[in-house]
């Protein structure tokens, strides 16, 4: 095996990767509950944080997809076959499209609400969109769908990574551990 192949994710790749994965898995049952639950005086306060993390996975996925171009991935192991390469490949991708798109359509969707978004509670992002609530609604239920795609998308690339990790037993998932 060469060196590359051998070679794991560099530190800014797991930290991007290990970021994004933590806002997300945080984001995920935050909008679930704030969507399907009815939690009184709490519903606010999770409105704002999902839309505070929205606001920081947009730059963040940006950034990570900017580094992901001018550092490619070291290889998977020569064990995994060329359709797990795809499938892999294409979900990775998928994570990436999707992640950006979700954070645009809230933004958008959240503006043509007029409601506000605030940033932690720091300050507040401008509408970028004027005020249309159908357009609002069916932007938020294209935003539940591609939510739930997500939700899919992520428990496919775990249960892939500790499949790798505990029953294939190769390096898949150490090199984003450990690098």
């Amino acid at each position: 095996m060469s060196d590359r192949a051998a070679a794991g994710y560099t530190g800014i790749a797991r930290l991007f990767h290990w970021s994004t994965a933590a806002l997300v898995l945080l984001m995920l049952p935050i909008g679930i509950v704030m969507a399907n639950l009815n939690v009184g005086p709490a519903q606010d306060t999770l409105f704002h944080l999902h839309r505070s993390i929205g606001v920081v996975l947009l730059p963040l996925v940006m950034l990570r997809l900017l580094y992901r171009m001018s550092h490619p991935p070291p290889p998977l192991p020569p064990t995994v076959s060329a359709s797990q390469r795809r499938v892999a490949g294409i979900t990775h991708w998928a994570l990436y499209g999707l992640l950006l798109l979700q954070a645009l359509i809230g933004w958008i969707a959240t503006s043509a609400y007029r409601a506000p978004i605030l940033v932690f509670w720091l300050f507040e992002l401008p509408p970028i969109w004027p005020v249309d609530r159908p357009l609002s609604e069916a932007l938020f239920a294209v935003h539940r769908v591609i939510g739930l795609t997500l939700l899919g998308l992520v428990c496919l690339h775990v249960g892939a990574a500790l499949f790798h990790h505990f029953v294939l037993k190769d390096a898949v998932l150490r090199r984003m551990v450990r690098g």
